[in-house]
């Protein structure tokens, strides 16, 4: 057993994964969950991106920089991004958007993703499509199987925080197991600092009073 008068959590969060065939074996090698971080390198190349939330219509506004042959999977009816965010991508004239469909199989040259299963979920069709990367965007899942019984958790799954302090006492959360908007580094090291003054006003015994 470990003992301290003070803790920081900071397990961050897991992108969701469709768990289908060939997701883990071409996992950053064409599967990824960040366009931002991997879309230049597939400048004028054809991609999937799966969703249809916020996430998808951001990963979609910045892949139409970099290539004209981008595709949206769905695998509801409508699209479940903000208006602002839909009405965005709905006015680039070449991103396809397929719905009632999801992504059962990744496959490739055993180097790199070459293509998608795509299923239709109404028909149950499957027919293949040539990408060279797909971008999953289904969402986040908070590390916080460890702390379930003991700290006060969101609906979502995040742990409920007002600053940095959670539910108990000289215990403090940050970044991507709080917070489920921003998931961005600088995010995370800006409350990752909140929390160690907190931290430290706590440990003095004048949390909270302002000094």
């Amino acid at each position: 057993m470990i003992t301290c008068d003070s803790l920081i959590i900071a397990t961050g969060s897991t992108p969701r994964r469709l768990n289908c065939p060939g997701e883990t074996e071409y996992w950053g090698r064409g599967v990824t969950t960040c366009a931002v971080c991997d879309g230049a390198f597939y400048k004028n190349l054809p991609v999937v991106i799966i969703g249809g939330g916020d996430t998808a219509m951001e990963d979609a506004s910045f892949m139409a920089r970099f290539t004209e042959d981008i595709q949206i999977i769905h695998i509801k009816d409508a699209l479940t991004a903000s208006k602002p965010m839909q009405e965005r991508v709905l006015k680039i004239p070449f991103v396809k958007i397929k719905y009632n469909a999801t992504v059962t199989a990744f496959y490739g040259n055993g180097e790199h993703l070459t293509g998608v299963t795509v299923k239709e979920i109404i028909s149950g069709e499957e027919t293949r499509l040539s990408v060279s990367a797909a971008f999953l965007a289904i969402g986040q899942s908070p590390n916080t199987a460890l702390f379930k019984d003991q700290l006060e958790l969101t609906s979502y799954g995040s742990i409920k925080t007002t600053g940095t302090k959670t539910s108990i006492p000289g215990v403090f959360a940050v970044g991507d197991v709080v917070d489920s908007s921003y998931r961005q580094a600088i995010v995370a090291a800006g409350s990752g600092c909140m929390a160690a003054l907190d931290a430290e006003r706590y440990l003095a015994g004048n949390y909270g009073d302002g000094e």
